[in-house]
């Protein structure tokens, strides 16, 4: 990264001028082959595009400049994801930087963030994430990967499960229990882990549409030094937590509806479904969701923008967009009538389409992030109040 890009203060600009200068680069240095793809972007696809991004100082837009970040605000942040989105650009195996790269710099000790951050930022070290267990998923608590503390080092024993893209990661933060006798939430630590430790071993999971994007990982006496604990021990859960909020902020974006709605709005239109009122009837009323949905993320966005943290009412936004999503994806293979069966694009009256992908894409997406059921549950107890 140059110095010019480190010393800049983007949030000195206008959110006009900001919003030009990030739809400039974006337009002319994105590779268009690459745009509004129907799978889960892999490293070797993307990391040009990160090294473009490091190399102008823009691939951690919420770092601070110090640690090589763009240093935005929250109103800054939200126009530079807007503009990614807007273009259809694919997401890297970006965890490093959204989620454990911030955890370091709030909890980590000083020689976690300069030994981690600088080379998470360059892409030397991409990062997965080691929360789900085949019987701890929306109920994160009930995690029974199990690291006991033997002098300097963790013995981590256990497994992990739909670990997105872990079979291009290098590293892999992970929450472990380190008290077998503490409550639920309790008794959980932060680790981070090289994962060319030996005694891990990953294997790729095939989803419906044929890719392999989740891994299940397994631990079998992995030793991690104590030095890569994060937080306080016994405490993880707390670090974990941090980003909660957010995440469900960036899961409730009214991309990936829209998207859907845009691709449903071209075949109905090629096949002429628009003029069939019970059709119409189902279309109106996901595009009303739908902007309904936008109203609602827009409520949040603004919510950040003041500064404020997100509540438990952020729920609503992921229960909401998530399940839109889903009917827009069934809404759509109906529309492609025999060819909404096939796997692979068709064409379907002169517009490529494919009818599959998005629609396995969204099954899992009640259920990621935190459950639907989940959700109301939080909605229930801490927004409305209702009885246990």
């Amino acid at each position: 990264m140059s110095a010019a890009a480190a010393d800049r203060d983007y949030n000195a600009l206008s959110e006009d001028d900001f919003r030009r200068e990030v739809r400039a680069f974006v337009e002319a240095e994105y590779p268009p082959h690459l745009r509004y793809i129907l799978h889960r972007a892999r490293w070797r696809e993307m990391k040009d595009w990160w090294r473009k991004l490091d190399a102008k100082g823009w691939i951690a837009p919420n770092w601070p400049r110090e640690w090589g970040g763009m240093a935005l605000d929250a109103g800054k942040m939200v126009i530079y994801l807007e503009e990614l989105e807007r273009h259809g650009v694919a997401r890297p195996p970006d965890q490093g930087i959204t989620q454990v790269g911030p955890l370091i710099m709030r909890f980590g000790t000083g020689a976690q963030q300069e030994h981690y951050l600088p080379r998470t930022r360059s892409g030397e070290y991409i990062w997965c994430q080691g929360y789900s267990e085949p019987n701890a998923g929306s109920d994160l608590a009930s995690l029974q990967t199990a690291a006991v503390l033997e002098g300097d080092h963790f013995v981590v024993n256990g497994q992990k499960i739909w670990t997105s893209l872990a079979d291009d990661a290098t590293h892999i933060y992970l929450l472990a229990r380190t008290d077998r006798q503490a409550k639920k939430q309790q008794g959980i630590s932060f680790l981070l882990v090289d994962l060319k430790t030996p005694g891990i071993t990953l294997r790729s999971i095939r989803n419906l549409a044929g890719h392999e994007e989740f891994c299940h990982v397994f631990f079998d006496n992995v030793r991690v030094p104590r030095a890569n604990l994060v937080g306080a021990l016994h405490d993880g859960w707390t670090v974990a937590k941090a980003l909660l909020g957010f995440e469900r902020l960036g899961i409730g974006s009214p991309r990936r509806p829209q998207y859907a709605l845009n691709r449903l709005e071209a075949v109905a239109r090629a096949k002429g479904l628009l003029d069939d009122p019970g059709f119409l009837d189902r279309y109106i009323a996901l595009r009303l969701d739908i902007e309904d949905g936008a109203a609602l993320y827009g409520r949040f966005v603004e919510q950040v923008k003041r500064g404020e943290p997100l509540g438990p009412d952020v729920s609503m936004l992921k229960i909401w967009t998530m399940e839109t999503w889903q009917r827009l994806t069934e809404l759509l293979i109906e529309a492609g009538a025999e060819q909404g069966v096939i796997a692979g694009v068709q064409d379907a009256g002169g517009v490529e389409a494919d009818f599959l992908n998005p629609f396995y894409y969204s099954r899992p997406a009640t259920i990621y992030g935190g459950s639907s059921e989940i959700q109301r549950n939080i909605l229930a107890k801490y927004v409305l109040k209702l009885p246990s």
